[in-house]
């Protein structure tokens, strides 16, 4: 082995490294775009000077480092979810150069899922064009990525009309591009849910009025009240589950359920690296807690003595709470859901 080689895989390694330390720490983690863009990057690089002669070599490399990657840190789901994305390209293009079409692919899904054991598929096959061919697709990837706020933004229009309310909750870029690309042609009013006890709400509110959007902040507390007047609830998640739910922000359940009982649609603004195979599990991977500090100082030491205080970053929203899903593909509604599942990811890898 040539020590070009071998440096570039020490290389690749220490990026790895870095990459894993980052989404430890606690505060300072990349958002879910940029761990997704990030991650992709790493597996494009093991792709093209990681050492495996045929596919099935390839995607246990890819499976190793990608459980590594999402150990780090278990709510950050887009890194699995990409890791996933790259195992679906392999086999693609893996399928394609053994002359097996999607098309065929499609039409024997069903007699697939009866006799799936038998059908278990041979990656052991050595062809050269497979490493070029599968770092051209995970390029074609990385540009998907790179537009999809902008995709989801260009939709804007069809759901924003002139002088409506719309609410929203905390602080989502997703959300912020597309009500300032609608109020680019419309006049609308913004509610922003301050999201305590972060108060994300703050900076969303700022920045939507720097664009001359009429905006008002106000308190958690007062959602239900003011519900009645909403026209549409825009809101960020962190995660899609593989059920059509959300795991968003925390304080999005109480604003899902009001709307729910007001009759008002809420509509989510999600670009699909969010979508993750997983359902809602025991094993508290999802679950967040961070220091009540905001909620209950410190200083007040002799009520702290006496209570557990638990400060969850992220709630929980059930589908039929969701009335529509905006992402870089279209609009869905959470039943599809299943249908786009099957689309990105392959049901071999929904667990690394």
């Amino acid at each position: 082995m040539s020590v070009a080689t071998t440096k570039k895989e020490s290389e690749l390694s220490g990026q790895i490294e870095d990459f894993v330390a980052l989404l430890k720490r606690g505060g300072d983690q990349p958002r879910s775009e940029e761990a997704a863009r990030q991650t992709v990057g790493l597996l494009r690089r093991i792709v093209a000077n990681g050492r495996w002669d045929n596919a099935g070599e390839l995607m246990e490399l890819i499976r190793k480092e990608g459980r590594r990657m999402t150990a780090a840190q278990p709510s950050e789901t887009t890194v699995g979810n990409m890791v996933r994305r790259v195992l679906k390209i392999i086999r693609e293009e893996y399928g394609r150069l053994r002359g097996r079409s999607e098309e065929s692919d499609q039409q024997e899904s069903l007699h697939k899922l009866l006799t799936s054991e038998s059908l278990k598929e041979d990656f052991n096959t050595h062809y050269p064009p497979l490493r070029a061919n599968i770092i051209e697709a995970i390029s074609e990837l990385l540009i998907e990525l790179e537009g999809t706020t902008d995709n989801i933004a260009m939709q804007a229009l069809e759901h924003i009309h002139s002088n409506e309310v719309i609410m929203t909750i905390g602080y989502s870029r997703t959300v912020e591009a597309f009500l300032k690309e609608a109020a680019r042609k419309r006049k609308f009013h913004v509610i922003v849910a301050e999201c305590a006890p972060f108060c994300q709400g703050h900076e969303m509110a700022v920045s939507l009025s720097k664009e001359d959007i009429e905006t008002t902040v106000m308190s958690d507390a007062a959602i239900f009240a003011v519900m009645s007047r909403v026209n549409k609830v825009i809101i960020g998640t962190k995660t899609i589950l593989a059920n059509g739910a959300l795991i968003a922000v925390s304080g999005t359940h109480t604003l899902a359920l009001a709307a729910k009982h007001h009759s008002t649609p809420l509509i989510v603004c999600a670009p699909m690296f969010k979508l993750t195979p997983q359902f809602l599990n025991e094993d508290d991977s999802f679950h967040k807690f961070v220091s009540p500090q905001e909620v209950l100082p410190f200083t007040e030491g002799e009520i702290l003595s006496k209570v557990n205080v638990h400060c969850p970053v992220f709630d929980y929203v059930p589908p039929e709470l969701i009335t529509l899903f905006i992402s870089n593909i279209g609009g869905n509604a959470p039943s599809y859901t299943y249908r786009l599942m099957s689309e990105l990811y392959h049901p071999d890898d929904r667990e690394l």
